[in-house]
């Protein structure tokens, strides 16, 4: 008869032979990550950092993930991280031309508000210096002559599809002229007191 704890320890050194198994068949996910390489770079080439960024930085995240787990020799954990990074960029190169045409509407429709307020700046300006108000005419010219340069860039960024650096562009002087703007309005109100 075989004692109990004899064979607890065959059944031991069974588990462990098994588990040992295992782990020296698993493979590192070479394939997979290649495959989610080539697909993240697909997607960069057709722009997604610019126009999905927050699926594209996420299926970066998930390849340095899928990278990392096979440095640590988890292969089953980064084969299922280096799939789902493909999976993400794969859907982020669907999405590109939609949220491109997106952000060109909403830089188009930018565009006509800024436009806007630019021709009010310009009353509020031809209005502070008819009233004498103490602004220097030659910096507000030069800065409304350099949005007025900087919108047709914008409009040439438009035109060869460069949305994204248009966008961004037309953003950052949208702030500049509201600032401005209600700066013109602040100092004409203090004047009329």
């Amino acid at each position: 008869m075989i004692k109990s704890g004899g064979c607890f320890r065959c059944l031991s050194l069974v588990l462990i032979v098994s588990i040992a198994l295992v782990y020296a068949c698993a493979k590192p996910p070479n394939q997979e990550i290649e495959n989610a390489e080539k697909a993240l770079s697909e997607a960069k080439q057709k722009e997604a950092d610019l126009y999905v960024q927050d699926m594209f930085m996420k299926a970066e995240e998930s390849l340095k993930r899928a990278k990392d787990l096979s440095a640590a020799k988890k292969y089953n954990e980064a084969k299922t991280v280096a799939v789902e990074a493909t999976r993400i960029a794969k859907q982020a190169l669907s999405m590109i031309e939609i949220n491109r045409a997106k952000m060109k509407a909403e830089t188009e429709q930018i565009l006509q508000n800024v436009q806007t307020s630019l021709d009010e700046i310009k009353m509020l300006a031809a209005k502070a210096f008819k009233k004498k108000v103490p602004i220097n005419r030659e910096d507000i010219q030069g800065i409304i002559g350099k949005w007025e340069i900087d919108i047709i860039n914008i409009k040439e960024h438009l035109d060869e599809q460069r949305i994204r650096q248009g966008y961004d562009q037309l953003v950052l002087i949208q702030k500049q002229i509201k600032y401005q703007k209600d700066s013109l309005t602040a100092l004409l109100g203090q004047k009329e007191t």
